[in-house]
């Protein structure tokens, strides 16, 4: 299968995942005890006043329909209105996605590089260097990602009082313009990310090195920084594309985490604040932006690692 025929494929495949996670967390949406009503009419509304929201907010039909309509209106493009503040969502998107995208984009700039180094490093060396990178790793890859927050903010933000608890950005602003209001949330998400991509990565590493022609390279005196520049980097790139690319999707749903920890104006912090107030089309409309960058990256992975897999083998 070329390239081509093999992106279209994972494409179609993406699309239609899409779609059935799109209906998944409406059916879930649907399912949740309470609705937007008491955030609209208010909590002392009377029956009839609560009715009344209900069928303008269109919430009196039946689900199945509900999700119909929102998906016709996906299709062309518009994601309708939140029902608190009826923002609309679309508005909400390009306003808060950006955000939270440069989050991640740092946290994978400080990331990709230090797991390409302690991967490499470990998966050639072994021994104790070995054991207590992949150990330390797996402890921090099991730890939470709010109980890293909080231990950063305990020493970073109150020991040492050298960065900001939260992420105020002013009123009108970017995160850009304050650069300390990123600096914890991207270490938290570079201490996790980089544990999984170094074990990741790792594994990759060993693995080719274990291989016959590096095995045959060795015995031709091959060695240190040759043998990784010319056989173990070339036919491990595919494997550390994918390892990488899983790292950066897993970041999109840290950062949701991360955002509310540190009250970071990003669209994790408006997805929780629109679970909460059973914001339907907000909801339906931040989890599937959400989703379709996570697929977007795996896509750009696969077709990445397909490309360089294609060429594996060489300086052999």
């Amino acid at each position: 299968m070329n390239l081509l025929a093999f992106a279209a494929r994972r494409l179609a495949g993406a699309v239609v995942l899409l779609v059935l996670l799109s209906a998944a967390v409406f059916a879930a949406m649907a399912v949740l005890p309470g609705d937007a009503v008491s955030a609209v009419a208010g909590v002392d509304a009377s029956e009839t006043q609560r009715a009344e929201v209900r069928a303008e907010l269109g919430l009196d039909r039946p689900a199945v329909q509900r999700y119909a309509d929102w998906a016709a209106g996906a299709v062309r493009g518009d994601l309708g209105r939140g029902f608190v503040g009826e923002r609309p969502v679309a508005d909400v998107l390009a306003t808060r996605l950006p955000n939270s995208l440069l989050l991640a984009g740092l946290t994978l700039a400080v990331t990709a590089p230090l797991a390409t180094l302690l991967g490499l490093w470990t998966g050639l060396r072994g021994g104790v260097a070995d054991r207590v990178v992949s150990t330390s790793a797996q402890i921090l890859a099991a730890v939470p990602e709010f109980v890293v927050a909080a231990l950063l903010v305990a020493v970073l933000a109150v020991w040492l009082e050298v960065l900001p608890r939260v992420s105020v950005i002013p009123l009108g602003g970017t995160p850009l313009d304050v650069p300390d209001a990123l600096v914890l949330p991207v270490l938290t998400l570079s201490a996790v990310g980089l544990a999984v991509a170094t074990r990741l990565l790792r594994a990759s590493v060993a693995d080719t090195a274990a291989r016959p022609y590096c095995e045959a390279a060795r015995l031709n005196g091959v060695r240190g920084v040759r043998l990784a520049v010319r056989h173990i980097l070339p036919n491990a790139a595919g494997p550390a594309v994918q390892a990488l690319t899983l790292t950066t999707g897993a970041l999109v749903g840290s950062a949701v985490v991360v955002e509310n920890v540190f009250d970071y104006p990003g669209i994790g912090r408006e997805l929780q604040l629109a679970v909460a107030a059973r914001d339907v089309p907000m909801v339906q409309g931040i989890a599937t932006a959400l989703v379709a960058v996570m697929l977007a990256v795996l896509l750009l992975g696969d077709v990445c690692a397909r490309l360089l897999g294609a060429r594996e083998g060489h300086g052999r």
